[in-house]
């Protein structure tokens, strides 16, 4: 072998991308067999996935996204292409039913049966659900979800968890096979699916993931990502609001937007919800992914999706709002708002109220705030460490605390202080311009709470039990960013319950729709 041989085979070896178009071969939509030249969203998975590669020596990656993206035909083509160039190289494939484990393995298959035969391995054995390479000690093995015990007492390398949203006995499988997979450099679980609504397995580790509290990196994939999705218009085709909002967020087409239309009254069958329905399967959020028919979420998300996208000047008092968190799975957020400008929003998991004291106190330094503001819940230890900032000197009329429970200001129009300070918060984000950092952790929170009937017609809102029953994580950056509304001046006050008996108080949006005279009330 000559050195030009030996370069060729090493770059084969060490960039897939390369490999994939040289050596793979894929049967596109329409049936042809073609090379595998990966599209949007699979150079943008082969990116997060090589970047968390490169900074801990191992893949760990959650992805969500919509049908046909091209997610397996990547990860497949990624594991044939590391069992074939690696000793003792072990591949898992755990779909949702039988026809995925068989769609999955013929793909394998037609990588290897296509792969140019002076780097394609010998087979030692090949069955309906097992691929072993000679010489090499590799291979690929499948298993279905219904099986409780699959996969348990193997010993894995890489894993790819197909339809996890699918998944039966997804509690079982997280106990068994996903543990066969090490914690050594050079392993791999991948987890993909779309959406199946909240409250099971795929959707609680997404949350996990999003907020920073697992191994796994979340990944999404928007559906108007593929060039395919478009369908022709005709000359007089009009955009409806919502579509107009699509285009100011996402700069979709109208192309795009007729293949949405056509595909929403697809799915509008036998009294289905055609647009929630088409929201779980071709999300542009990961909000939009998971929610639910019947959810009418307290703060609209479509206001949200605005305001990310906003950009205000950050002028007016520093008010830094903080929810504590010192013990259990919720987080520790600092959130900073300038009037109508939130920004640098830090998460941290599982501080000591020492390691949070040290924290803020040198936030206070640094910023030099007008107002700081945290949680006084006894269990999340915000009393506690708003006492030890005040032993290092921090002034109270700077530092302040406060509980959800107590009473609000306006008691006429709201429950309590919590749906006070997320009532006045709701506003704000609805009177455009207002920024909010561009954050799935933070949209998710902001519109994963729910409205409650109350007795007294106030504003009332479900809490964190409620919550959790429903699968939902706790809300903790939009709570920390409601309490910086915690100590509003008396106009603030006035003004915007004069907004609440103007409008009505409900103020539910349906997702994606921003209601023409609302707007008008706020200009």
């Amino acid at each position: 072998m000559d050195e030009l041989e030996r370069s060729i085979r090493r770059r084969l070896r060490d960039d897939f991308v390369h490999y994939a178009k040289k050596c793979l071969k894929i049967r596109s939509k329409s049936g042809e067999i073609q090379s595998f030249i990966l599209n949007k969203s699979q150079e943008y998975i082969h990116e997060c996935i090589e970047k968390q590669k490169r900074e801990t020596g191992r893949v760990r990656a959650i992805i969500l996204k919509g049908r046909q993206q091209g997610c397996s035909t990547y990860i497949e083509g990624r594991f044939y292409w590391r069992v074939t160039h690696r000793f003792g190289m072990r591949a898992f494939i755990l779909t949702h039913d039988n026809d995925a484990t068989n769609n999955l393995f013929e793909m394998a298959q037609r990588y290897h049966e296509h792969c140019p035969s002076i780097i394609r391995p010998n087979i030692e054995a090949s069955n309906a659900k097992e691929l072993i390479f000679s010489g090499l000690d590799s291979g690929y093995k499948l298993g279905t979800a219904g099986n409780k015990s699959v996969g348990r007492s193997s010993t894995i390398q890489l894993l790819h968890g197909s339809e996890v949203a699918y998944w039966p006995h997804a509690d079982e499988h997280a106990k068994g096979v996903l543990q066969a997979v090490p914690n050594d450099d050079g392993t791999e679980i991948i987890h993909e699916s779309t959406a199946r609504g909240t409250s099971n397995y795929f959707h609680e580790q997404w949350q996990l993931a999003e907020a920073g509290q697992s191994d796994f990196i979340p990944i999404f994939i928007p559906w108007f990502w593929q060039d395919e999705y478009r369908k022709k218009v005709i000359e007089d085709f009009k955009l409806d609001e919502q579509e107009e909002l699509y285009v100011h967020l996402y700069g979709l087409s109208k192309e795009q937007l007729n293949w949405r239309r056509s595909k929403i009254n697809d799915l509008s069958v036998g009294g289905m919800d055609g647009m929630k329905a088409f929201m779980s399967e071709y999300p542009c959020t990961p909000n939009e992914a998971f929610i639910m028919s019947g959810d009418e979420a307290f703060i609209s998300p479509s206001s949200v999706q605005i305001a990310r996208k906003s950009k205000v000047e950050p002028i007016g008092r520093l008010i830094i709002g903080i929810d504590c968190s010192t013990t259990g799975n919720d987080r520790t957020v600092i959130i900073r708002r300038r009037t109508r400008k939130v920004y640098k929003m830090q998460t941290h998991s599982k501080r000591t109220p020492t390691e949070l004291t040290s924290i803020i106190h040198r936030i206070i330094l640094d910023e030099s705030p007008d107002a700081v503001v945290l949680d006084g819940s006894p269990a999340g230890g915000g009393a506690e460490i708003r006492d030890r900032l005040y032993d290092l000197g921090h002034s109270k009329d700077i530092v302040k605390s406060i509980l959800g429970s107590n009473t609000p200001l306006d008691q006429n129009t709201y429950y309590n202080k919590r749906c006070e300070m997320w009532g006045l918060m709701k506003l704000d984000i609805l009177d455009q311009p207002y920024e909010l950092p561009d954050s799935d952790e933070l949209e998710a929170d902001l519109c994963g709470v729910m409205p409650l009937n109350d007795s007294k017609d106030r504003i009332k809102l479900e809490g964190k039990e409620q919550m959790k029953k429903r699968g939902i994580r706790s809300p903790d950056c939009a709570d920390a960013l409601s309490l910086t509304y915690a100590f509003p001046d008396a106009s603030l006050i006035e003004h915007t319950k004069k907004k609440y008996q103007e409008i009505g108080k409900s103020l539910n949006n349906s997702f994606g729709r921003i209601d023409k005279l609302r707007r008008e009330a706020y200009k």
